[in-house]
This record gives structure tokens, sequence and C-alpha cells, in this order.
């Protein structure tokens, strides 16, 4: 095969670390050992298996720092799930050390429960010791030895799983480390994206550079092997060369999913209403533009793409709910209701419930005078100030006070100029959702309501004078 200049993996890898902006060589400062010793040094570090692609990564690495004069450090995650992984943690240690590479190693456990699959939990387990790692030697770039096979075989499973335009993206040259949502982790490099594989087998071969074999690579269970080893042989025998426009496919995706979100920052400013969207301006979008938003701003919180079967079937709910209807959608890590026009984002814990509070009246609290008394079955405090309008102290001392839950067809009076209506109405004039409700406790002297939190005081209860006091609530923080 004959290689141009522009693909040689020497090249190559120059070209994309002489566009990366310096700051991000970076040495981030922490309380490790390298911080000591090279804290006065830009830096990057390299994921480094022992295998043929990561070893022609490392030497290239070294021959750039050395360059460059850059801090170059080696980090090795042992998985425990092959025989032979103490071997390849010792040839990994003494490559390194035989070209005066500093190195670092982990051990980590999966958790064969964790039901994620081997692939899916080594893989999260890798990257997590991987960003151990960067944070304690300080390094702010991490490179692995991703290359354009891999590439390739990354679109055909995603082709083959339905995905959209953000799955036949495929890898970007320079991001963020998959399943890190801090903000402040190390990026993640992958500067052999446009060499093949057979360039970097040439290369290790050209300059006799020892590596290990992963014999799991051959196993054709892993879906990922099985492209490699049984679907990409035969598209190169009708395709030769098939991965390379493959990739460049990734790199049109890539462009098309950025537009995407462009397009998606428009639609939420228009349809956002502070942390909230508008699911009435939504519904004006049309269907693709409605779904690239919701994937937008469940993106934004971090959320795992949904599939499209539960994106439809989200969006009709959504859409076809009546004003009054309480549509709740369950997501891994978060719940996605509908208030009203209002679509909201709640986290699992904070979703709330009916459920969750005493149906049953709480007490007799006695009131003392002290400005707090705590509600833990509510998650909350009442407040007790005193001030020139509110119930009298004395009044309120003597008597027996209960909390008590939600009730929507009590009536209930906040001014003297204002009708008596249903705490239902009170609370949607608020636009307090129903779950939020639930949340909010009554306050009763005897069967007598005093106060709704959220609400306000009963105004038949309510006078201007001395010793008045004032009632609130406030949850826990």
């Amino acid at each position: 095969m004959t290689e141009t200049k522009a693909h040689h993996p020497v090249f190559e890898f120059e070209r994309v670390l002489e566009s990366v902006p310096a700051r991000v060589f970076a040495f981030r400062p922490s309380a490790g050992m390298a911080s000591e010793a090279y804290a006065d040094r830009p830096g990057m570090a390299v994921a480094f298996s022992g295998g043929l692609d990561s070893t022609a990564l490392l030497d290239l690495a070294h021959a750039y720092a050395l360059e460059k004069g850059l801090f170059l450090i080696a980090f090795h995650v042992h998985h425990g799930l092959n025989a032979k992984a103490d071997a390849w943690l010792d040839h990994c240690r003494d490559f390194c050390r035989a070209r005066e590479i500093a190195f670092d190693a982990r051990r980590v456990m999966l958790d064969p429960d964790s039901g994620e699959g081997t692939e899916a939990a080594a893989r999260r387990a890798r990257y997590a010791a991987l960003v151990e790692m960067c944070t304690l030697h300080g390094m702010n770039l991490l490179l692995t030895a991703h290359h354009e096979d891999d590439q390739a075989e990354t679109v055909l499973l995603q082709l083959m799983r339905g995905a959209g335009v953000a799955g036949l993206s495929g890898m970007e040259v320079l991001g963020v480390i998959p399943g890190v949502e801090d903000e402040e982790a190390p990026q993640l490099l992958r500067p052999l994206l446009a060499v093949s594989r057979a360039s970097l087998e040439s290369l290790v071969q050209e300059r006799r550079l020892a590596y290990v074999e992963d014999d799991s690579n051959t196993d054709p269970r892993y879906a990922r092997n099985a492209i490699r080893l049984k679907v990409a042989p035969v598209l190169s025998g009708f395709f030769p060369g098939f991965e390379s426009r493959v990739s460049r496919s990734a790199q049109h995706m890539q462009s098309a999913g950025r537009l995407l979100n462009e397009l998606a920052e428009m639609d939420w400013e228009t349809c956002r209403d502070g942390d909230t969207l508008n699911i009435i301006r939504m519904s004006e979008l049309g269907h693709d533009r409605f779904d690239n938003l919701f994937r937008f701003w469940l993106d934004a919180h971090g959320l795992r793409m949904p599939s499209t079967a539960w994106l439809n079937e989200a969006r009709t709910q959504l859409l076809d709910a009546r004003e009054d209807a309480q549509v709740r959608l369950d997501m891994e890590g978060a719940v996605i209701r509908r208030y009203q026009d209002q679509l909201i984002f709640q986290e699992p814990e904070k979703a709330g419930g009916a459920e969750e509070v005493p149906r049953e009246r709480q007490g007799p609290i006695v009131w003392q005078g002290e400005p707090r008394i705590s509600v833990p079955a509510f998650g909350g405090e009442l407040l007790f100030e005193y001030a020139s309008e509110g119930l009298d102290a004395d009044w309120l001392r003597a008597r027996p006070l209960y909390v008590g839950a939600y009730h929507g067809r009590l009536m209930f009076k906040t001014s003297p100029n204002r009708p008596t209506k249903s705490l239902k109405a009170h609370y949607q004039e608020r636009r307090v959702p129903a779950w939020e409700r639930q949340r909010l406790p009554l306050l009763y002297a005897d069967d007598r309501l005093l106060f709704a939190a959220g609400v306000g005081m009963a105004a038949e209860d309510v006078a201007k004078g001395d010793n008045r006091v004032w009632i609130g609530w406030v949850p826990f923080p």
C-alpha cells in the first residue's frame, strides 16, 4: 500500500499536536508527585495498554516530547480480565523504564452485577482510572491510540444500532473523556484518527518496538471484534480502503451535528422560560426541531440520549396532554414533567410524590415563641416572625397546632378583598405544580386552617396591631 506523506503516522501525529492550543499542554498543579518535579514544564499523558496501537502512539509521543521539551507520562490500567494482565503491566513498566518515560498504573475491579456488559464496564472503569491518574499528576491532556480503523468500526457499530447524527459522528480528534461530566477533567486527544492500522504496524516493525498481544481481540463474541474480523474483510474485498471513506463520512456527520446544535441553541432561546421550556412554543417548531431541541436539553442536563421510540412516545404525551394533566416521564437520572405549558427537569430525589408525606395530621405542636419549628416529614421549617400584621401571638401560643398534607378542595381566603377559593385554585394561580403541592404543609389550630405554605395565612385570622406573628415556610437546603 502506497502511503501519502500527509497520512504517515509521524507527520499526522505532529500535524495534530501542532493544532492543539498551547494552554491544553499546561501542567495542572496538584498534590501528586509530578507536581513537585515537573510543575515548570508543559506535558501530556498517554493511555498505554502495551498493545501495538498504544505502543506506536507512545513512541511517537516520546520523540515529540523530547523535541519540544514536554513532560511525558504513560498510564496503564490493569483490568484483571486476562490471565496475562500482570505480565502486560510488567511489560509496560519495563518499556517506559528503558526509555526514561514516567509511568503510573491502576488496578480496577469490574462489577459483574452492573448489568452493562463486560466491554462497557471495562471502558468506564478504564476512563475513570485514567482521569484519576491525570488529576494526580496534573495532566491536562490525555492521548489515546484510536486510529482510522477504530473510527470506521465505531461508525459501523452505531449504524447497526440505528444511531442518529450524534452516533454516526464517531470519535472526534479533540474532545471530552467519555462518561466524565467534570468540566475540569483533562481533554482527550486522538491524534491518529486519520492513520490506518496498517501504517501503525509498519511503524512498529520499522522501529522494532516490542508489544503485547491481547487474545481477547480475536473473540468474535464482542461486537467490535465481530466487525473487525468478519465484516471489515468482506467490505474491503468490495471497497478497498473503505475505512478512510467511512471516517470521512463521520467528519461530515460531525459538521452536521454542530449545525444541529446551533439550531437547537437558537430554538432554546425562543422556547425557554428561565430554566424550563415552553411546550406551546416548542409545538410550533415541528416534530424534527422539537426532537432536536429536546435532545439538546437532555444533553445539557447530562442525560443519556433516549431511543427513538421513547422520544416519539414522550413527544406524544407532552403535546397531546390536557392543560391540567400531570405528565411525568421517568428517565435514568431524571424526571421530566409537564405542568401547564412548562417542561420541567427534576432530579429523581427531588421529584417528590404524595406517598412521601404523611396523609394524617401531625401534632400537636406547641409554639412557645421560637422563630422556627422543624417539620421533617415535609422537609422544611415553619417560620414565626413578630410583625405589625399577622396572627395574635397570645392566641397562637395557647392552642395546639397540627400540620397536615395538601387537600385541593379546602376553601381558603388570603385577603379580605379577594374571593374565597379552593387551595387547588390558589396553587394554580401561583403556578405551583401538583407534585410540589404535596410537599407544602398546611397548619391548623384544631380544625381551623391558619396557613398554607406557598399561599399564605388565612385572611380572617390576620389583623394589624401589637404582638402579631407572621408565619412562613422554608424547605431544608
